[in-house]
């Protein structure tokens, strides 16, 4: 499937939904977070590695079943895994723009009319 590298403006607008079918912990490469920076817009790596030096990362432990819900632009990472063992995600990211310069997204849900 093709994809595009998406504008600060479009991932600005959308909500990333990640569905855990498994727990995973600290030592299972939980995600890493740095809160508050989906607020910057899209960074280079010298503006992560500056804003690393500063903020205190959050790692999100997570137990199966449950939704972690981010902003795309969010600085997140994961580690590799101390205890290997599966952490299986369901990875959903929505969207409430159209996107721009002819662009289209794969799927599209209408509303229906009444």
């Amino acid at each position: 499937m093709l994809h595009a590298y998406a504008p600060a403006s479009v991932l600005e607008n959308m909500l990333t939904v990640r569905l855990h079918l498994d727990s995973c912990g600290r030592d299972n490469g939980a995600l890493r977070v740095l809160p508050g920076t989906h607020l910057y817009g899209r960074l280079n790596s010298a503006q992560v590695a500056e804003i690393r030096t500063r903020l205190a990362e959050t790692v999100c432990e997570v137990d199966s079943g449950a939704a972690l819900l981010m902003r795309p632009l969010l600085l997140h990472a994961s580690s590799a895994a101390e205890s290997p063992e599966h952490r299986r995600v369901i990875h959903i990211e929505y969207a409430n723009a159209p996107l721009p310069d002819g662009l289209e997204w794969r799927e599209v849900i209408k509303k229906e009319e009444s």
